[in-house]
């Protein structure tokens, strides 16, 4: 079983803690195997987070039972690190281990000389802070989150969930990420940085859509249009467009290319088709324009996530 630390300290946010609680401590029964998930601290206890919590967690002098750590926040500002903490975080980088930084947590990774050269992201507002304190990091901009090796950041807030989402799906393959996505509720469209690998849930939307994206949903591997999306909502093109950019956010093309992508992944990981073949099992007219929207959506050719993600 995998064993995942979530280091807790004075003054640790509180959105960011819930949100690697949320993905990798809550029981799921459903599984055969999860992670094991323990919230500890190098500190005196009880620990305070954001919002006046207080928390009760494992007090430890170790890292070396653990084979993931999560760092949910840092501060932007104050550069004291606890010395024993820091010798055993670096000691855990330095077996390989893997680390995940969320929001404000790269700078603790960076305060330590673990981002060196490596790219790196954190919340917006922290960004001009964080390139001025560690020009020999790569930073990057508008992200949801990046992946040096063993070790990963997220951007602000909710991206904690797309990089939690990540691992598990790393971990677990797409389908059981999919299902916790479902749990979680996550939005069905995420643009930015590499959240072209989670496996992209559909939320059923409720209100003058929901039957007609479940109908597009059954018929995606058909060369479905914008036209026949508005005939099966009995609304004229025009209307149509303008109100289901409205709903979710995005033109009706973009949410059909996206699905049709979705699909491409899901068979990517599991199948060995040639392009115009998966074009055809996904409702393009041919490979060309699969390959145009699979990089446009995804960032990098079928045949490379292929080769990351195809378990055969």
């Amino acid at each position: 079983m995998h064993k995942v630390a979530i280091l807790a300290y004075n003054k640790v946010a509180t959105f960011e803690l819930a949100c690697a609680i949320e993905v990798f401590a809550l029981p799921r029964p459903e599984y055969d195997t999860w992670y094991k998930t323990e919230i500890v601290s190098f500190e005196p206890l009880p620990i305070q987070a954001t919002g006046g919590i207080k928390i009760t967690c494992k007090l430890v002098q170790t890292l070396s039972d653990y084979d993931t750590l999560i760092v949910p926040s840092w501060s932007a500002i104050d550069k004291n690190i606890r010395l024993h903490m820091a010798e055993q975080i670096s000691a855990f980088a330095e077996q390989g281990k893997r680390i995940i930084s969320l929001c404000s947590g790269a700078f603790l990774l960076a305060q330590l000389g673990l981002l060196q050269a490596k790219q790196a992201t954190t919340h917006w507002r922290y960004a001009e802070v964080f390139k001025q304190r560690f020009p020999n990091v790569e930073y990057v901009d508008d992200v949801l989150y990046v992946q040096n090796d063993n070790i990963f950041c997220s951007a602000g807030s909710s991206a904690a969930l797309d990089l939690g989402l990540e691992i598990v799906r790393q971990d677990f393959g797409y389908k059981v990420a999919n299902q916790v996505a479902r749990r979680l509720v996550i939005s069905p469209h995420r643009s930015g940085g590499q959240s072209q690998y989670i496996e992209t849930p559909i939320v059923k939307q409720q209100g003058m859509f929901s039957r007609t994206l479940d109908w597009a949903i059954e018929n995606i591997n058909k060369p479905l249009t914008v036209n026949d999306l508005a005939s099966q909502a009995n609304m004229s093109r025009r209307s149509f467009d303008r109100h289901f950019k409205g709903a979710l956010g995005t033109s009706p093309k973009s949410w059909l290319n996206q699905q049709r992508v979705n699909l491409a992944k899901q068979i990517l990981e599991s199948e060995n088709l040639s392009v115009e073949q998966l074009a055809q099992k996904v409702g393009y007219e041919n490979g060309i324009t699969l390959r145009f929207n699979f990089n446009k959506y995804v960032g990098v050719a079928p045949s490379q996530y292929q080769a990351q993600f195809n378990q055969q």
